[in-house]
């Protein structure tokens, strides 16, 4: 720190027993970044690097990443002169011990933080689940739809829109860089298109077997930025559809650009220009089926994206044929309307594809109804099947999803991802936490699983969003990026949650990794157990699992309990809604979530499972193998909680008391999160 309090002064302390990193920008503003919780007595390596040239502040703990930042409009230097060490306002000293600080001038790449403590273990409580673990892309400010493709020598090409300013301001371009590590550093950026005056946005990449790379994006050619009528406008989802291509790994890009034929439909006509300019962009990536190549886009009626219908432009030769300008190219579904259903509202947007075994098409898009919706072709994209809300199964659950991206993705393995957000808020918002399900054929249709968390930002108490995923995969290892539109990041993903997404079902066995009590054979008398200490900042979380029986409607009853007198502690009870209830707390901070209602009947035996994660502040409940969603009830099946939840120990004793009308067959507690995944199977491995 410094003894002065000023503009300037980067200030690195200890609160709530976590780093603490202000940089003071200049009246109330400041930039921050936290690490989680540390433990006393423990040696930690902790490095902030500043990289004005990329715009960004990054906080490390051990060599990994665990909080950033964007500075891109900070214009306010760090002083580094008369620099404190171990106080701070000359009376506040550290309690603890601190070995070496080093000054560094120039920005470290995250391998250098790492090289610095090679053998130091990952800090307590990190989880990559966390986006702020991630590895952060470049960009000039604004970064938006970062797209990669794995080149033949192995190295990630990424393109993304970016630009100085915000979304849709001026100055908005596309961009290329190169990864060689994985994601961990990345090549200054490469303009596919400068920035200027004429927009360029939401580039999407498709590689080709002879190693060449093609670009297609929204371009402003026509340098418009009023109505007719003159009223200034965003310029960024109007244009000319184009493209670029690259022979050399995405290092130089054509000077000459393609238009795409682009023809006029219905939604164009009744645009502000009548057709004579259009409005569209595109999100994902263009995929290869049996020799030629598709992707979708969203046409738009009424600027920025409104009235908005998915349409495909697809190519017989554009993997195989040398001459750009030879490619040919066919707009797709056939007539004047694409994909919409105008009684579901007018924004059918962000369509996106993936190809089954037989050729056959399958589509998700986003629309204001709660649902994402989906669509089959099976004739190469000329006709599609009536948009309707997606389902789990044909005929099943619809999933919930707000206005936001719902990305598909086949994997090599020719299984299939979905991801999505897992509510119905019909909004902008509810885009953090991510959920992701995995997908198989079956008969010509996809069955998806039920969901896992994905990734989360710890913020929860303001609106952050995670979205415009892009999948990559190497090698047998998973990756995912994803732009806070300040901030893009990428992720590696554990191979085992995905796998496990593939196989619910058919793992039919209980769970015995942290498994803190179990208790079976028949209905539990009433009686009082010693259970473990439970600090959910150690352990990550917990999971209590029932076997139960109703003999009548639920009511209010308690039936397991650790509560102690200062409210720490948890109880499970049903309720007089016909739920189960969980409410868990430490004395300080406290939550409490119901299940969906409706899923308790009388005189069946139900398998009942309550996930407190706490790594993300989730709680959820899966019933007889199926996670909650909230139902009609409600837009939320889970509940974020803000306020992190420490020791629930309570009085160390567990209090079992089913009541006269209920029967309890089965009791396992865990003290961790169990993944859906897990929960499913041991719903499969039956009742003891």
């Amino acid at each position: 720190s410094s003894d002065a309090w000023q503009r300037g002064v980067l200030h690195i302390g200890v609160r709530d027993r976590g780093v603490d990193v202000v940089w003071h920008i200049g009246g109330d503003h400041r930039v921050r970044l936290r690490s989680a919780p540390l433990r006393n007595g423990v040696w930690y390596h902790m490095a902030v690097v500043a990289d004005t040239s990329r715009g960004l502040v990054q906080l490390f703990t051990n060599g990994y990443p665990v909080d950033a930042a964007d500075i891109s409009r900070v214009d306010t230097p760090i002083k580094l002169v008369q620099q404190v060490v171990g106080r701070e306002s000359r009376r506040r000293y550290f309690r603890g011990a601190i070995d070496e600080v080093r000054l560094c001038g120039r920005a470290l790449t995250p391998p250098e933080v790492k090289a610095l403590c090679p053998d130091a273990p990952p800090p307590d409580g990190y989880d990559r689940r966390n986006i702020r673990t991630g590895y952060c892309l470049p960009d000039e400010g604004y970064c938006d739809q970062p797209y990669t493709v794995v080149l033949p020598d192995g190295r990630w090409l990424c393109t993304l829109t970016t630009g100085p300013g915000r979304e849709g301001q001026r100055g908005q371009h596309i961009v290329a860089t190169l990864s060689s590590d994985h994601g961990q550093t990345w090549s200054d950026l490469i303009d596919i298109e400068p920035s200027g005056e004429r927009e360029a946005s939401w580039v999407m990449p498709l590689l080709t077997p002879s190693g060449r790379v093609y670009v297609f994006y929204t371009y402003n050619a026509e340098n418009i930025h009023t109505l007719p009528n003159g009223k200034p406008i965003r310029a960024d989802t109007l244009g000319w559809y184009v493209f670029k291509y690259s022979d050399d790994g995405g290092r130089t890009w054509s000077e000459q650009r393609y238009r795409l034929p682009l023809r006029v439909t219905a939604v164009d006509r009744a645009n502000d220009f009548g057709g004579r300019v259009q409005y569209f962009w595109g999100i994902g990536k263009p995929i290869a089926v049996d020799g030629w190549a598709i992707f979708a886009f969203s046409k738009v009626g009424k600027i920025v994206v409104d009235d908005s219908e998915g349409w495909f432009f697809r190519s017989d030769n554009v993997l195989t044929e040398p001459d750009p300008a030879k490619v040919r190219w066919v707009l797709l579904p056939d007539g004047d309307r694409g994909l919409e259903v105008p009684e579901y509202g007018d924004v059918h947007a962000e369509q996106n594809l993936v190809a089954l075994s037989d050729g056959s098409l399958y589509c998700m898009y986003r629309t204001v109804t709660g649902h994402p919706f989906h669509a089959y072709s099976r004739d190469r994209g000329h006709t599609w099947t009536k948009p309707e809300p997606a389902t789990y199964t044909p005929g099943g659950r619809k999933f919930k999803h707000p206005r936001a991206c719902p990305r598909i993705w086949r994997t090599h393995n020719g299984r299939f991802l979905f991801w999505f957000h897992n509510n119905s808020v019909k909004g902008w918002q509810g885009r953090n936490p991510v959920w992701i399900s995995g997908g198989l054929e079956k008969d010509g249709f996809i069955h998806w699983s039920q969901p896992e968390l994905l990734l989360y930002d710890p913020e929860s108490k303001k609106r952050v969003s995670i979205s415009y995923p892009d999948l990559i995969e190497q090698d047998g290892r998973y990756w995912i990026t994803e732009t806070q539109k300040s901030i893009a990041r990428v992720h590696e993903i554990d191979p085992t949650l995905l796998e496990g997404l593939w196989n619910q079902g058919r793992v039919r066995e209980v769970t015995r990794k942290g498994l803190a009590l179990e208790r079976a054979g028949g209905p539990l008398k009433a009686t009082s157990l010693e259970l473990p200490r439970l600090n959910l900042e150690r352990t990550g979380g917990l999971t209590i699992e029932m076997w139960l029986r109703l003999n009548a409607p639920a009511t209010e009853q308690t039936w397991l309990s650790t509560r102690a007198s200062d409210g720490s502690g948890w109880r499970m009870s049903t309720t007089d809604a016909g739920t189960v209830r969980i409410e868990i707390g430490d004395g300080k901070a406290k939550a409490a979530w119901d299940c969906d209602q409706g899923l308790l009947s009388p005189n069946k035996l139900h398998h009942v499972v309550v996930i407190v994660d706490a790594r993300a502040r989730v709680i959820s409940f899966v019933i007889d193998g199926v996670l909650c969603d909230g139902g009609t009830q409600r837009p939320y099946g889970w509940l974020r909680y803000h306020d992190q939840i420490a020791d629930v120990t309570g009085t160390g004793r567990l209090r079992i008391s089913p009541p006269p009308e209920g029967e309890l067959h089965c009791l396992r507690v865990y003290s961790r999160y169990l993944r859906t995944s897990e929960v499913i199977g041991n719903f499969h491995a039956g009742a003891p």
